[in-house]
């Protein structure tokens, strides 16, 4: 999760027991949107993500066909918390090891879903 996740997303997520690390917790809280993904990368995680200005990035790295962490993007005002809880979950509980790499997601994964709360 990078800073712009709020916390009760992360604590919500946890009492459902998925495995979540915050940006925070990793002493990465400061750090530059390149270096969050390469460290998800690298620990082999999705990053999640509410900060449309990391979608620059990650369409960066899809033109040069880099390798990079899945990002998975939720739109702060379109998608409220508890279906952001509930397609994370579904992405957590579901997902590959090979769903972990090259792939933009963004929230809703379902259309008919309503997206506030």
């Amino acid at each position: 999760m990078d800073v712009h996740v709020p916390r009760p997303v992360t604590d919500a997520l946890r009492a459902r027991d998925i495995d979540v690390l915050t940006a925070q917790e990793y002493g990465m809280d400061e750090a530059e949107d390149p270096a969050l993904l390469d460290r998800a990368l690298a620990l082999n995680r999705f990053l999640v993500t509410r900060d449309k200005d990391f979608l620059f990035e990650v369409r960066r790295r899809l033109s040069s066909q880099a390798v990079f962490a899945t990002v998975i993007y939720a739109h702060q005002l379109r998608v409220g918390i508890g279906v952001f809880i509930d397609e994370l979950e579904l992405i957590a509980l579901a997902a590959t090891e090979s769903d972990a790499r090259n792939k933009l997601m963004y929230l809703p994964l379902r259309p008919n879903v309503r997206t506030t709360a």
